[in-house]
């Protein structure tokens, strides 16, 4: 039975070559997925999307994020997203390109919002994430930090956050941490 399926298979690359099509490359059940996320994104004016590599490569793009209130006001935020061949059964990977003073965000770039760790489900999609990392910007949480520093002051001292996050996107020092200009 195998053998009858190879030589299907066999014969369809043979009917496609002789017509000069070139054999096209099979999408993943991921990329599928995707497209169709992609497709039906519903994202508020403050965010956008692109595609670095170009639109044949969907697995990877990134998001800018342009908060519209509270602390982070006329910022503009980068994340870069990869997203496995087995989505959605995995989130995708999402880094913030722009190094941002923020409770729920490390200097590296991590990004500590729920649904792309332990709450994440198949039936979640980007549309998803990105309005989980707009409402990151919109209501840090200090509750569970990754970057302690900046959540114990929010927690403590909103003022002297919002002071730092003004002057981290001004491009300053927060500490003995330089920030690139971002606003």
């Amino acid at each position: 039975m195998i053998r009858l399926f190879k030589v299907k298979e066999k014969q369809r690359e043979l009917a496609e070559n002789s017509q000069g099509g070139v054999p096209v490359k099979k999408q993943t059940a991921g990329e599928l997925r995707l497209h169709k996320d992609i497709s039906e994104l519903n994202l508020p004016k403050s965010c956008a999307i692109s595609f670095p590599n170009g639109k044949d490569d969907l697995m990877n793009f990134e998001v800018s994020i342009r908060p519209d209130e509270g602390y982070y006001l006329g910022g503009t935020f980068l994340f870069s997203f990869q997203v496995s061949p087995i989505y959605p059964h995995e989130a995708p990977k999402v880094k913030c390109k722009t190094k941002v003073y923020h409770p729920n965000i490390d200097l590296e770039g991590s990004v500590c919002l729920n649904i792309l760790r332990e709450d994440w489900k198949p039936v979640l999609n980007i549309n998803t994430i990105i309005y989980g990392l707009y409402h990151l910007f919109t209501e840090p949480n200090s509750e569970d930090p990754l970057n302690h520093d900046a959540a114990a002051v929010l927690r403590d001292n909103p003022k002297m956050f919002e002071a730092n996050v003004r002057r981290a996107m001004a491009g300053g020092y927060v500490g003995q941490t330089f920030f690139q200009r971002c606003l």
